[in-house]
């Protein structure tokens, strides 16, 4: 079953001449599939995976989510379906720094709408996983950019979503914990969600079931691990 399909998805963006930031993108994720998405800067990786996560809208084509056809969501139900079905992990990690490491996944399972009597042991059970059980009362102002990396990936599988995305996860992470957070991943894909992640790192490319290069806004090339 496809989690994902974009059919001649196409954004644009109103300069003089448009830039194209994505040209014509045809892409399909199957349930428990991972993804690796490689391309230069300025290739439309950023854009696309803006587009999956709706957090954009392609000005031509069509993205469907879920057997949903997302162009005919309105912005409440976009808004609703991103906090439902969609995990993210930003290249920056976008960590609440006033808030504990455990209030910042919990607040990520109350916008889910995830019931509260679950949330405990979610929440214990995550930061167990991503090894920041120690740190979790610790405010996120004080962690390192390591540390940030892996709330990120923690708050992101916590609600358990039903699209994992991911841009540059392993970007502030050594070796050691490149591993625990694929570990992560792998466990998401198992599960049966579809993770799709944009990255440079060779380690992380290898690791996902298929790679797509992305050449000036097309999908040029795509081939399994």
């Amino acid at each position: 079953m496809n989690i994902l399909e974009l059919a001649g998805v196409v954004k644009t963006y109103p300069t003089h001449p448009p830039v194209y930031a994505l040209a014509g993108v045809d892409l399909k994720v199957a349930e428990g599939e991972s993804v690796a998405i490689l391309g230069r800067s300025g290739s439309g990786k950023s854009t696309l995976l803006n587009v999956l996560g709706l957090l954009d809208e392609p000005t031509e084509g069509t993205y469907r989510l879920l057997g949903t056809d997302t162009g005919d969501l309105s912005g409440a139900s976009r808004d609703a379906f991103r906090a439902r079905s969609l995990g993210f992990v930003f290249q920056e990690s976008h960590v609440l720094g006033h808030r504990t490491v455990r209030e910042n996944v919990w607040l990520r399972l109350a916008i889910s709408g995830v019931p509260h009597g679950e949330r405990r042991e979610l929440v214990e059970g995550v930061l167990g996983r991503v090894g920041l059980t120690h740190r979790a009362d610790a405010p996120g102002r004080l962690l390192s950019g390591g540390e940030k990396q892996r709330l990120a990936v923690a708050r992101a599988v916590v609600s358990r979503p039903r699209v994992l995305l991911a841009d540059e996860p392993s970007g502030n992470l050594d070796d050691s914990n490149t591993e625990q957070v694929l570990d992560l991943f792998a466990e998401q894909a198992a599960a049966g969600v579809a993770v799709v992640v944009i990255t440079h790192d060779s380690r992380t490319a290898a690791w996902a079931d298929r790679t797509c290069v992305l050449v000036d806004g097309k999908i040029t090339e795509a081939g399994p691990r």
